[in-house]
């Protein structure tokens, strides 16, 4: 007798199980370190392809040392082990890990028991529909590898052929998902929006150093959606305000907190009023069009017109404001406008000799130092592209003397030094600007790739005004983005077919944040009010979990009553012979036994004597001596049925 401690898995079984930690690498992949993801698929190829090749354990003196490797490199890369990057990447290395001792059936069990629980995990970082249609296909593997673990089974021809059961099973367990998914109770905000210090989706933070969007600025992940009511902004005017910087160090431009001071005076000509849906950002800055009048709830309003969270943005966020494209901010004088001329000491001098020199040129005319500044960028032979040349020390000197190339974070932070040179107040603004109108959901999705920054200067009786220099080197970043006015860089972003797909595909993405990742408590306690009943309580949504699961298991139980229970490998053996033997004219009789059966034909067919006695042995050791059979031993019994004749011998 045989157990699953002790019975080695066959060919099939092991396949399914490296393809099952396959799929669950590939799904934590994109929150993993890259080396970790690096390291970890050579060895579960490797050891995929000596299990096949040789059949032979892994020896002991190589799994410890590699798994003490895998802890120490967590800890050096994480700091400690508790949390939710390192937890998952430490579970993903432990699966492959166990792969290497993976001999029996009891290990295949336990790692692929395991293996979905750690794509479950994979929720934790990304829960948008392709991530969880990926996911959800991921456990069809590890399914596969179960199914195949069961004894008595017969595997079909065909590997792929084994995946398929596990979309009816997937299938099957939606009824019960969508009625945990109603009804268990729900914490005030989703338990996988907890903080992750190690992802940021948007990538905007308190410091902006040149060549710092670069990666951000081909991002197309949606940062937040937009509905307004009323038509839309023309593109010119969709800025986006998040952080002002006015401290420059040198190096990068940094958001240094106000406190709670009272905002910047305005006077508004027209107000627009519109709804913003945020991406979780980890950070406390909310994102509004060009300058908010007043903060929605739960934030506040500081004195540069930002909009500040009480609490970093962990899920998605909804929130209301009303902004003023067409205002002047700040008209008069403060006497704080010394801080927004300070430079460092020893740094870009060439770039702080022409500021002044702008000066001893144009007198007291701030605005044609503006203009010269931008007819700078226009003429002066620079370039924007996503890939520019590294820069020094002194980074402004650079670019503006020596490259000539950069994107947004150049031309922002080179102006604004520029101006602060020259005397004229100004600081840096990040934020995104533009994005795509989707006529058919009706809002304006702005990606991470939308990025941006620009500056501001504080003109005598105009107040702060908004210079993008951007525009006056490449205007197509104002109308098309970032990536795509990077031109030839980056020619597949220009496809129509394919932005048109893209955008398009975000209305299901949209829906499916409104629908499933924004059912909070208070949806959920409103859920029944097309019903007449305004609020539910716990005591109702347990009620109404019972009731569903009652008759979730009701319909189950009707299913399998009705379905005709699968024949083992063995019996359906028996039922093949006994067509054979029944064309040579031995029919079972009822009621009779295998054993009597098979000694009545084999006296009936002579010839056959020997033949179908070992058969008959055969199906009765495998069918009432083994509790679980081996496969080589089912699929010896049934090639043994397969050549038998079913030509009478005559004498």
């Amino acid at each position: 007798m045989t157990s699953a401690a002790t019975t080695s898995l066959d060919r099939r079984s092991f396949d399914l199980v490296a393809l099952g930690l396959a799929a669950v690498l590939a799904l934590h992949a994109p929150h993993l370190p890259w080396w970790l993801s690096a390291a970890l698929a050579p060895i579960l190829g490797l050891r995929w392809w000596q299990r096949r090749r040789h059949r032979t354990p892994t020896p002991t003196w190589l799994k410890l040392p590699l798994l003490a490797v895998l802890l120490l490199a967590i800890v050096s890369w994480y700091g400690n082990l508790f949390g939710q990057a390192p937890g998952a990447a430490l579970a993903v290395g432990l699966l492959v890990m166990k792969l290497l001792e993976t001999e029996t059936i009891r290990d295949a069990r336990v790692g692929m028991s395991f293996a979905c629980f750690t794509l479950m995990a994979a929720l934790l970082f990304d829960q948008s529909l392709t991530a969880t249609t990926a996911i959800a296909l991921g456990l069809l593997p590890p399914l596969a590898a179960l199914r195949s673990l069961e004894p008595g089974r017969q595997p079909p021809a065909r590997w792929w052929l084994e995946l398929v059961p596990g979309v009816g099973l997937l299938a099957a367990a939606l009824p019960l998902a969508l009625l945990a998914f109603l009804l268990l109770p729900r914490l005030n905000s989703p338990l996988w929006g907890a903080p992750n210090a190690g992802q940021q989706r948007t990538g905007l933070s308190d410091r902006m150093t040149p060549a710092g969007f670069n990666q951000l600025l081909t991002d197309e992940s949606p940062a937040l959606r937009v509905s307004f009511d009323g038509p839309p902004p023309p593109a010119e005017q969709r800025y986006f305000r998040a952080f002002v910087m006015g401290h420059y160090d040198g190096t990068s431009w940094i958001y240094l907190n106000p406190g709670e001071q009272s905002p910047a005076p305005i006077e508004a000509a027209q107000a627009i009023h519109y709804r913003i849906s945020l991406e979780p950002t980890r950070q406390r800055v909310l994102p509004t069009l060009d300058v908010p009048l007043a903060a929605p709830p739960g934030a506040s309003l500081r004195r540069n017109r930002e909009v500040i969270a009480d609490r970093p943005v962990n899920s998605l966020l909804d929130y209301t404001l009303s902004s003023a494209t067409r205002y002047r901010l700040e008209p008069q004088p403060g006497g704080y406008l010394a801080r927004w001329l300070q430079l460092p000491a020893d740094f870009n001098p060439r770039t702080l000799e022409l500021g002044r020199a702008w000066r001893t040129r144009y007198g007291n005319d701030d605005g044609a130092i503006v203009q010269a500044a931008l007819a700078l960028f226009h003429d002066g032979g620079f370039r924007y592209t996503l890939s520019p040349a590294p820069l020094g020390r002194d980074a402004m000197d650079d670019f503006l003397f020596d490259t000539h190339e950069g994107f947004c974070e150049h031309y922002a932070s080179a102006f604004t030094v520029l101006m602060r040179a020259a005397g004229i107040p100004a600081r840096v603004v990040t934020g995104y600007q533009g994005g795509y109108w989707n006529a058919m959901g009706g809002y304006l999705l702005v990606r991470n790739s939308d990025a941006h920054a620009w500056s501001e200067v504080w003109l005598a009786g105009r107040g702060w005004v908004r210079v993008d220099p951007t525009a006056a080197v490449r205007p197509q970043r104002i109308s098309l983005g970032a990536a795509a006015a990077a031109g030839g860089q980056l020619p597949w972003y220009q496809s129509n077919w394919l932005q048109s797909l893209r955008n398009h595909w975000d209305i299901v993405n949209r829906w499916w944040n409104l629908s499933v990742n924004g059912f909070d408590a208070l949806r959920q306690r409103g859920l029944l009010k097309p019903f007449g009943i305004r609020e539910m309580d716990t005591s109702t949504l347990a009620l109404l979990l019972a009731i569903g699961c009652v008759l979730c298991m009701a319909a189950g139980l009707a299913w399998v009553w009705r379905r005709h229970e699968p024949e083992d490998a063995a019996r359906a053996a028996l039922r093949r012979l006994e067509r054979k033997l029944a064309r040579l004219g031995v029919v079972r009789q009822a009621g009779e036994g295998p054993r009597d059966y098979l000694q009545r034909a084999a006296h009936a067919l002579p010839a056959q004597h020997d033949r179908l006695i070992e058969l008959m042995h055969r199906y009765l050791e495998l069918r009432y001596a083994q509790p679980e059979p081996s496969i080589e031993s089912l699929r010896a019994l049934q090639r043994a049925v397969r050549d038998f004749p079913v030509v009478r011998m005559v004498k």
